[in-house]
């Protein structure tokens, strides 16, 4: 085995062991405390399935794990559920549960494939379905902003409870602004001291543009204790820690920023000159 195929391998190895029923119980209950705020957020939302995406500002935020085990423990909740792997830039989750790679979501917009045979169990929850990237398009973003793709989006909601889309990270790409205006609400993922501040603040702008609903945060490799935070550790063989915190305090505090900004703007626009109080007129 060359040293690509070596490193391919146990790069499946460590994901797998990251993924489902392998979890800890911690790792699973802080899942499962995640699963039950996106349930409550979608609540009042429109009748049929909940279509919702995550994402990410940066790459290496533990995104795509993120989002299949909270795909898994919605399963769990006797909800069918779809998970769309929209990432056809960098596609993983072959590699996380035991599927096939292609065909997927790419060959379903360009007609290449037919649903019955890009669709696939899971194979670790049987209300669990999955719908990989695919072959590599070099379109990505005007396939996900098609109205085969809005079409296709339709025809699932007949048929799964909740539909989980691992989009790109947004100052990457634009892939995941181009489909925001077809979802229920985005998740945005952050690394503790590892994602930078200001593409954090790119992605809430870019996000407020597309206007779609941000349902919170899920903050990775949280170990700090603090109130809230739900820390665990799993894969140990591998050295991955991960945690839980679901949070809207930047969103808010990055908002309160905008609108003070804005706010000095408008009166440095709109503010008269002073006059001279010896003038006379």
């Amino acid at each position: 085995m060359n040293k690509n195929a070596h490193r391919n391998a146990e790069d499946s190895r460590s994901r797998r062991a990251m993924v489902g029923g392998k979890l800890s119980f911690s790792a699973s209950e802080a899942y499962k405390l995640l699963r039950t705020n996106v349930m409550f957020s979608l609540a009042e939302d429109e009748d049929g399935s909940r279509i919702f995406g995550i994402t990410s500002p940066i790459k290496g935020e533990g995104k795509s794990t993120t989002a299949i085990n909270l795909a898994y423990s919605i399963a769990e909740s006797a909800k069918r559920v779809l998970f769309i792997e929209m990432d056809m830039r960098l596609p993983v989750l072959h590699k996380s549960l035991p599927i096939s790679k292609a065909p997927g979501l790419s060959d379903l917009l360009v007609g290449s494939a037919l649903l019955t045979d890009a669709l696939q169990k899971s194979g670790i929850h049987d209300d669990l379905y999955v719908i990989t990237a695919g072959n590599l398009p070099p379109n990505p973003s005007e396939l996900l902003g098609s109205e085969r793709m809005k079409a296709l989006l339709e025809s699932f909601r007949e048929r799964f409870d909740y539909i989980l889309c691992d989009l790109p990270p947004i100052t990457v790409v634009s892939d995941a602004l181009m489909i925001s205006p077809m979802l229920s609400g985005m998740i945005v993922v952050v690394r503790k001291n590892y994602t930078d501040m200001r593409a954090l603040d790119v992605t809430m702008r870019q996000l407020e543009f597309t206007q779609v609903k941000v349902l919170g945060f899920v903050m990775t490799f949280d170990d700090s204790g603090e109130t809230g935070a739900k820390r665990y550790r799993y894969g140990s063989k591998y050295g991955y820690k991960y945690s839980y915190r679901y949070d809207y305090g930047y969103y808010a505090a990055a908002e309160k920023r905008r609108r003070e900004e804005d706010r000095r703007k408008n009166s440095s626009k709109t503010s008269p000159a002073r006059e001279n109080p010896e003038q006379k007129p």
